[in-house]
């Protein structure tokens, strides 16, 4: 299949109210229509609100205590999937050297995995006039999750976005020395700037000229993406995923704060010089006059990475040595600084419509053409390591991967879904939103640059990734609980989902 959609080209097709889309599952089924048709349609009568909702706030709760990847917990939430897998109807799939609980298959692909966490009672201390110098502890900052322990006080030098490339003409770090010293840099890089570069490569480079540790902070102007996306200067939960070769312990700081060390410290404003940097290549370092203290214990442990795999078989046809991959991750962030990271929205509100998916096609008499497989990824905030994990090992040939479709993000939001393809022909997006009674509620992109799609749209394979549209303010949040989800915006996704699902597993 080949896609017609460019990565950013957006696609917004008018059709029935969303008045129409909350009522479509009590329409009455046309009298004429297929005997297959009217067994999928009364099974699409059955999706329910509620049991979505209780998958939410079962897997949101103290029970699976943030379901960290590498941790008992994160391994719990794994055999809590398999089990609904299972009482669905699936088949949890055999996996050579797979993880046993009891002696019995699991369906788990697994993978040993060095998890670390930040202990209770972190604090960041800042010279600063006018309070008690503390940041405060998610309002103000946020440990990066996998920092090792801290315990560095230094000067913060302001060094840009942090990049050093006089190869290509950037370099903010011309003309400061930063040895011993805590540097400050913006996330994200500015638009005259070409050449990819990560939050790790920026830790790499602070490193390498002498840095003591880093604050990282979103600058006052947003990129258009960041725009849509509807950050704000708030600090989020993430991990660095920099190599132990040259860890150094960070933290997010607020917009707000990042603003006072500069304005207080050294008399100059952050959005003057962010857009001296978004202008043109030219360094906008200098010493702040600030220092500050950061201090925390991180503990790692041992443990195993775990997807959860199961499968409806196909029907006999030509295409039945062929699958189609459901997926959605399972994993949050556990319990960082002494602090419950629930992940309602990411991701339990897909997992949530990955286990209803699975539960409606059981229940209809509709058979794929191609295999269906219902992959639960873990380590998903960690860099995406269940599903490289699966590309790496995967147990069905690649080849025979007609496309997977990726579910995140899927509970929260303005009433629209959004929905990014590669490889899969547009009018298949969108036929499948017509069936679904969201024609007017789809918004159609390209390629989107994270998620667990990732891997398998470098392997070639076609992809399609859906979130709620919008903005999702308890984004990386302790404040993402299942209270804040829209039943309705979960309802939506699973009918797209199970639509597209359907075309792609019967389509040629």
């Amino acid at each position: 299949m080949k896609c017609r959609a460019r990565s950013g080209t957006r696609l917004i097709v008018c059709a029935a109210s969303l008045f129409c889309l909350t009522l479509v599952g009590l329409l009455p089924l046309q009298a004429d229509a297929p005997s297959g048709q009217y067994q999928w349609q009364q099974a699409l009568r059955l999706i329910s609100r509620e049991r979505m909702l209780a998958d939410v706030i079962r897997l949101s709760s103290p029970e699976f205590n943030g379901r960290q990847a590498g941790t008992k917990h994160g391994l719990a939430g794994a055999a809590f999937i398999a089990d609904q897998f299972t009482a669905a109807g699936l088949t949890l799939s055999s996996i050579p050297d797979q993880h046993m609980i009891g002696g019995t298959p699991t369906g788990l692909m697994t993978s040993p995995i060095k998890t670390t966490s930040i202990g209770p009672g972190p604090s960041l201390q800042l010279t600063l006039p006018g309070d008690s110098g503390f940041a405060r502890l998610g309002a103000g900052y946020w440990p990066v999750l996998d920092s090792r322990s801290a315990d560095v006080r230094g000067r913060i030098v302001f060094v840009g976005y942090g990049i050093s490339d006089p190869a290509h003409g950037t370099d903010d770090y011309r003309g400061v020395d930063v040895r011993n010293a805590i540097v400050l840099f913006l996330r994200g890089k500015p638009g005259h700037y070409s050449t990819p570069v990560t939050h790790a490569d920026k830790v790499r480079i602070a490193a390498e000229k002498g840095a003591a540790a880093y604050l990282t902070a979103t600058g006052p102007i947003l990129a258009p993406y960041e725009a849509r996306r509807g950050m704000t200067g708030k600090p989020s939960a993430f991990y660095g995923l920099i190599p132990d070769s040259h860890d150094l312990p960070g933290a997010w700081i607020s917009t707000e704060l990042a603003e006072r060390i500069l304005t207080d410290g050294a008399g100059r404003h952050l959005r003057e010089l962010q857009e001296g940097l978004n202008a043109k290549p030219a360094a906008q370092a200098l010493d702040t006059g600030v220092a500050a203290q950061l201090r925390w214990e991180a503990g790692t442990e041992e443990g195993i990475l775990a997807n959860v795999l199961a499968s409806i078989p196909a029907a006999p046809s030509e295409w039945a040595h062929e699958t189609v991959i459901l997926g959605a991750h399972r994993d949050h962030f556990g319990v960082q600084a002494g602090v419950l990271f629930p992940g309602a929205d990411d991701n339990a509100s897909g997992t949530a419509v990955l286990l209803e998916a699975a539960r409606t096609i059981t229940r209809s008499e509709w058979r794929p053409k191609r295999t269906v497989l219902f992959v639960s990824f873990d380590g998903e905030e960690r860099g995406l390591l269940g599903s490289r994990l699966y590309v790496a090992r995967a147990p069905i040939p690649l080849s025979h991967t007609k496309a997977m479709i990726n579910v995140d993000h899927a509970g929260i939001g303005n009433g629209r879904l959004t929905v990014g393809v590669t490889g899969i022909e547009q009018d298949t997006a969108l036929e499948a939103g017509r069936m679904a009674g969201l024609a007017d509620k789809l918004d159609l992109f390209g390629f989107f640059p994270g998620g667990d799609h990732v891997p398998f749209h470098e392997a070639g394979i076609p992809t399609a990734a859906v979130v709620s549209g919008g903005v999702h303010p308890h984004f990386h949040q302790p404040t993402d609980t299942a209270d804040t989800l829209n039943p309705e915006i979960l309802e939506a996704a699973v009918r797209y989902v199970l639509e597209l699902v359907k075309r792609v597993a019967d389509g040629p």
